[in-house]
């Protein structure tokens, strides 16, 4: 068996497109999980009985239940039921919908972590509830925050290739056309693990360093 990189250099624009196309889908993927997951933490603190009941049914369901599952249900499923969506509209909102409750943990656990003092001095001096989540609460709990949302989003990054199984057009979907026509498997997918790890890699160190200036300005003691 030989190992000749050589073989995928006119698949290079092709597998770059790919690459691409999975950024896109997790930048998309990604904000609509963020978006969800905040408005699950307001449900569930600000909610009524019936609405915490709900996202708490909604959270429970989604954690329970694998992600290729949920993504085989919203695309051979759903259709079933009158609603048709392309393959990429299917592949953002099944990943928004699995990440979304994780989201909400996590934000949850931040703002749980803030000291209640700074809370209720806030509070004292008259400041409204949005000044204080503003001012207040989310300069100390984004610092808290970032780590394990930086992972969360890592993990979607990963989990985006399970959407070639609906046929998404996004770097798996295209690697293994490419195999389909170098018969070059071992340098087909050694090439997009080494993109994958790049790209993972490389979100986690930037992230790093902004979670340890929001630090130092905030006057947060990290862990790390």
């Amino acid at each position: 068996m030989t190992f000749d990189l050589a073989v995928l250099t006119a698949y290079v624009p092709a597998l770059l497109h790919g690459f691409v196309d999975t950024i896109w889908l997790c930048v998309l993927s990604g904000a609509l999980a963020c978006a969800l997951g905040i408005a699950l933490t307001v449900g569930q603190r600000r909610g009524s009985r019936l609405l915490v009941v709900l996202i708490d049914g909604y959270v429970a369901l989604t954690l329970a239940l694998p992600l290729l599952v949920l993504l085989y249900v919203t695309f051979y499923v759903l259709p079933d039921f009158g609603l048709l969506l392309p393959a990429s509209v299917v592949g953002v909102l099944t990943l928004a919908i699995y990440y979304a409750p994780y989201v909400a943990q996590v934000i949850q656990a931040a703002i749980d972590a803030v000291p209640a003092g700074t809370i209720e001095a806030g509070v004292a001096i008259g400041m409204s509830p949005l000044a204080i989540g503003r001012r207040i609460v989310a300069p100390q709990a984004l610092p808290l925050l970032l780590p394990t949302l930086t992972g969360l989003m890592i993990g979607l990054f990963k989990d985006s290739a399970l959407l070639s199984v609906i046929s998404v057009h996004e770097l798996m979907f295209t690697a293994k056309g490419v195999v389909s026509d170098t018969y070059a498997p071992l340098e087909v997918y050694f090439a997009v693990a080494l993109v994958y790890w790049a790209t993972t890699a490389t979100l986690n160190h930037a992230t790093r360093q902004w979670e340890r200036r929001l630090a130092l300005a905030h006057g947060v003691a990290l862990e790390r």
